[in-house]
């Protein structure tokens, strides 16, 4: 079984250290612990560790964790593909929905959203590698979705999200980061609108992510361990 008081703290050392070798304001960026498919006894460890901001990417899933730990103050993120059928308890249970990526999933979520909850912070996931087989909406399709959930009272835009192609090669990794970076300050530039947030980095390019403006990496394996396949 892993030690997940032990790996929290080394992955929070990694965080820390690449906040003050690239410049970062210290404490800038927000660990997402991803607990998908791990079994809810990981989950209390790390909260008992001081964890309190949780991914999930498997709605009843994530719904029958939030519900077990309803006592504990937990900052619930769903971060995986969204199947329409699933917008209404994601809408009504999560606190953050990174994976917004066309607009008939912005608009029931907005319609489902209850209304006393507040507006649900959301990021719209980038196909910033243009991969065809990668989630996430195009580029040339963006700023469209952009201007149909700024007229949504029930979401707030709060930023992006991205899982780019795959690399070992920092620079590569650096490469596609930068681009979303970039991406984040011209929309808010456009649109004279202040997106705060950039959901990238996983456990494999977290120093990539952090050196480029993450403000949320989504660390599971070196947290929980090698994912379980559902």
């Amino acid at each position: 079984m892993p030690n997940i008081e032990e790996n929290l703290a080394n992955v929070g050392a990694r965080i820390r250290a690449a906040e003050n070798k690239f410049a970062r304001r210290a404490n800038s960026v927000q660990l997402i612990a991803v607990s998908k498919t791990k079994p809810l006894s990981l989950v209390q460890q790390a909260i008992a560790a001081g964890q309190k901001v949780f991914g999930e990417s498997y709605t009843q899933e994530a719904i029958e964790k939030k519900n077990a730990l309803k006592d504990e103050t937990i900052e619930w993120h769903f971060i995986g593909p969204i199947q329409s059928n699933k917008t209404r308890p994601l809408a009504e249970n999560f606190d953050w929905i990174h994976s917004v990526d066309r607009l008939k999933i912005a608009q029931r979520l907005n319609e489902q959203r209850p209304k006393a909850l507040g507006p649900i912070n959301i990021l719209l996931q980038v196909n910033i590698s243009e991969e065809e087989t990668k989630a996430g909406v195009a580029m040339n399709e963006l700023q469209t979705l952009i201007e149909s959930v700024l007229q949504m009272s029930s979401l707030k835009l709060r930023g992006l999200m991205a899982i780019p192609a795959k690399s070992i090669e920092p620079d590569e990794q650096r490469s596609a980061f930068h681009r979303m970076s970039l991406l984040l300050a011209e929309l808010n530039e456009k649109y004279e609108i202040s997106m705060d947030c950039l959901s990238m980095g996983m456990s494999n390019d977290l120093e990539a992510a952090v050196a480029e403006g993450a403000t949320f990496v989504r660390i599971g394996t070196d947290i929980f361990g090698a994912r379980e396949y559902k």
